[in-house]
């Protein structure tokens, strides 16, 4: 496929659905080929990459849990040979605990945090390794609405989201000798498979508040990945991108909760 990342391979983690499904189509729209990773939905996975296939694209897919070293070392050297080379990781795959502060369990806590926090440091370091190595590379950790606010209930999660948008200027900071670019991209409200079970209406009740007036797709995160990847961004490290028309650049004003 020709687009302005053609030629270029990527490593998009938690790829089987939702967002992390979006930025892999989108970065093979751009040209990429694009090694699929999931944990436990190998159908999903599959899906992602015969879309991919069917829009003229390379893709191929990989099982790991971000989580665990050993997978990770195996799932970078899959993407390695499979795509012969790695400009672009996204670190998407992310889980959430919907609990009180005061009733998360200690396992419960790990999981997250071992998902979003330390899966993001491994594809860093392990994206970080080889394209030290090879001439520089873009690396995206997914942040979240929770890098900027509190949600309450979702203690690890913003934990964990907070600590990837910190992490993403340290590492900025670091690898940029290397040619490495290091960005975090942060949705607002995306309406996936997952968080239209959060509430009865998600599209319309994020939506009404909403600057501009609509719910996010994973579409939207995945421009935004690409554009972060892109000859355009080649200056561009250390960031947080919003991708969240606007909702979390707005306060809401007592006299409006009603409304809103």
């Amino acid at each position: 496929m020709s687009g302005i990342l053609s030629g270029r391979k990527a490593l998009v983690t938690g790829a089987s659905k939702g967002v992390g499904k979006g930025i892999a189509l989108e970065l093979a729209k751009a040209g990429c080929a694009v090694m699929v990773n999931y944990r436990g939905d190998e159908s999903g996975a599959k899906t992602t990459a015969t879309e991919i296939a069917e829009l003229g694209g390379k893709a191929y897919v990989v099982q790991g849990d971000v989580g665990n070293y050993g997978d990770m070392e195996r799932i970078f050297d899959t993407a390695i040979n499979a795509l012969d080379g790695l400009d672009i990781v996204v670190a998407n795959a992310g889980v959430q605990t919907w609990k009180p502060l005061l009733e998360i369990t200690e396992k419960e806590w790990d999981m997250v945090i071992d998902t979003n926090l330390k899966g993001s440091f491994l594809c860093t370091q392990f994206g970080g390794r080889y394209m030290k190595e090879h001439g520089g590379g873009d690396i995206l950790l997914i942040g979240s609405g929770c890098n900027k606010i509190a949600f309450p209930s979702l203690s690890s999660y913003t934990a964990s989201k907070g600590g990837i948008e910190m992490f993403t200027k340290v590492a900025a900071a670091e690898l940029g000798q290397y040619n490495i670019k290091v960005n975090c991209v942060a949705p607002g409200a995306i309406e996936i498979e997952r968080t239209k079970t959060e509430m009865e209406d998600y599209s319309n009740t994020w939506g009404s508040v909403t600057p501009l007036g609509r719910v996010g797709y994973p579409a939207d995160v995945g421009g935004a990945c690409v554009l972060l990847c892109s000859p355009s961004a080649a200056f561009i490290s250390g960031q947080t991108v919003w991708v969240d028309g606007g909702v979390f650049s707005k306060i809401i004003w007592p006299s409006r909760l009603q409304e809103a």
